[in-house]
């Protein structure tokens, strides 16, 4: 639509917003977090050992030896990147994301690599290790009582500052390259090569954002791969719920007590039907599994592992039973030592009420026999 003025005269309208000085710290920004990507090695794909006879190979993507020791890491580096080449992340102006740990750790640390503020919205009962680790990086921790009350009040800290609300629930699945740019579909495969199932028969990734098993799917399905993916859900979150019964709306009114997976809400990133399955796992189940793990391999890792960790081990019973070999392939998505007042404390089961004797027991009854309980 032209102005009565341009009509009368012809002439174009040009308005120039180029910033000479914001483009150099742009450029500057975007090189600081490529690099962080060009220096870091590929993270490794660990082994469970199960019986030889079985012919079955279970994998655990060990996502905790990145830089700020998460799956997160690739997600914040990704959110990063897309916050700046948009536009929306500018010098001196803080970054703010609603999170309930792991993702603020990561997303402090880019923040700092880049110089700018960084403001970390998350639950009051979020750990005192991820809250060290969040100041560390020099962030801002943000106490909400309600965890559904951070999305407002992360828009609410970016208005009132003039900062950005990073938002990982939206932008997660849109900010990864799910075709490929190392993303961790692609990693997860190229890693296999060399195995003799080298095509999984099952990917199994949790729910936090949605956006991790939205990678996954959506690279098994560009690559013609017959992997499917099952997402494991906790307690106290809506998406398995949702997903079942096709409910976008579906709501919870409590937070999980499994740090970084499960939410009271269904996610914009996270995108349904792009998986084959989901579990609900019980608590203890996955507090069961990631101590399991402990015994298995000598190390620890978050409760979110043992999520995933529970249904895989499930998937890898019904192989069992049904005489089928392959692979099947899960995620270690964070160490254990952040959680060592929680999933590895008796006091803190006992104060939450989880007994997880019956669910390590069934874990001990597959290993040693081949049968899952019913």
């Amino acid at each position: 639509m032209s102005t009565p003025q341009q009509t009368r005269t012809g002439v174009t309208l040009d308005v120039d917003h180029s910033d000479i000085a914001y483009r150099a710290w742009l450029k500057e920004a975007v090189r600081r977090v490529q690099a962080d990507a060009n220096r870091s090695a590929d993270t490794h794909l660990l082994h469970f050992p199960l019986p030889e006879r079985w012919g079955i190979d279970l994998y655990l993507k060990d996502e905790s030896t990145h830089p700020t020791g998460s799956l997160k890491h690739r997600l914040a580096r990704s959110l990063f990147l897309y916050g700046l080449c948009n536009g929306w992340i500018r010098p001196d102006r803080p970054v703010i994301e609603a999170s309930s740990g792991s993702t603020a750790v990561s997303e402090a640390y880019f923040a700092k690599l880049i110089g700018v503020p960084f403001i970390a919205v998350m639950p009051r009962t979020t750990s005192a290790e991820k809250i060290r680790l969040i100041e560390f990086h020099a962030g801002r921790c943000h106490f909400v009582d309600d965890p559904r009350t951070m999305y407002e009040e992360s828009a609410r800290l970016a208005a009132e500052t003039g900062g950005h609300y990073m938002d990982q629930f939206t932008y997660a699945e849109r900010a990864t390259d799910w075709r490929g740019n190392n993303n961790i579909a692609e990693s997860i495969f190229r890693q296999l090569r060399m195995e003799r199932f080298p095509e999984p028969a099952w990917i199994v990734a949790t729910a936090g954002t949605g956006g991790t098993s939205a990678t996954l799917a959506r690279y098994v399905h560009y690559m013609q791969y017959d992997t499917r993916v099952c997402v494991a859900d906790p307690e106290n979150s809506c998406f398995f719920e949702g997903w079942t019964t096709g409910d976008p709306d579906v709501t919870y009114d409590c937070g999980s007590r499994i740090e970084g997976i499960g939410r009271p809400r269904m996610e914009p990133s996270f995108v349904p039907g792009a998986i084959d399955r989901m579990m609900k796992v019980p608590d203890a189940a996955s507090v069961a599994a990631v101590r399991a793990l402990e015994r298995a391999i000598g190390r620890k890792a978050g409760g979110s592992t043992g999520t995933g960790l529970w249904s895989a081990l499930k998937i890898v019973a019904e192989m069992v039973s049904e005489g089928r070999q392959g692979s099947v392939v899960t995620l270690l998505c964070d160490p254990g030592d952040r959680y060592l007042d929680k999933y590895y404390s008796d006091t803190w089961l006992a104060a939450q009420g989880l007994d997880i004797e019956p669910y390590t027991a069934a874990i001990d009854s597959l290993l040693e026999t081949g049968v899952w309980p019913d």
